[in-house]
């Protein structure tokens, strides 16, 4: 009797090919995940640098009402020197000149409140910069790990680098909350 072969080798190479092309696919994903998560990262890192600019501009314009009050302070200063200087000498003060010191004490009232709300304004901005920066650097690290799942082969990684690009989105999303 004879022995019935079963081409086996023909099996062997469409196993061999599916393979291959399921391995393609994957790396394929995961370079397309890799793309995305640096578009967000990119996203990210321009919003943080503009928060991070608008600080710095708010509080530049709060150091300028600072020293605004600071002039209106002198300048009242010297009017009361002025008119306690008169009036030790005895002679007549110029009723402009009380209504003057009174104005810089009233003007130096809004520049304070003026100044406060900048500087309220710039840590608000920075805020906002700190939370963008922490997911720019978890979006950085979730690209690196595609990186590394595709290098090892590793799908778990992937994954993982899934979810830390969802943790970066989360983060993005927080500035409009």
């Amino acid at each position: 009797m004879e022995e019935i072969e079963v081409p086996t080798e023909h099996l062997q190479e469409q196993l061999n090919e599916a393979t291959k092309e399921s391995e393609e696919n994957w790396i394929l994903k995961v370079a397309l995940t890799a793309a995305i998560l640096a578009v967000f990262a990119a996203i990210t890192a321009l919003m943080a640098g503009h928060f991070a600019n608008e600080a710095m501009i708010e509080q530049l314009k709060a150091s300028d009402q600072w020293a605004y009050y600071q002039a209106k302070g002198i300048k009242y200063v010297v009017i009361e020197n002025k008119i306690d200087l008169l009036k030790q000498m005895g002679k007549e003060i110029n009723p402009k000149d009380q209504e003057k010191a009174d104005k810089y004490k009233e003007d130096q009232k809004e520049i304070d409140k003026s100044a406060r709300e900048k500087e309220v304004v710039s840590a608000e901005d920075l805020v906002l910069h700190n939370k963008l920066a922490r997911g720019v650097t978890v979006f950085q690290v979730a690209i690196a790990i595609c990186a590394i799942s595709a290098l090892t082969k590793r799908k778990w990684l992937w994954y993982g680098s899934i979810l830390l690009g969802i943790a970066g989105i989360l983060l993005f999303g927080m500035i409009f909350f």
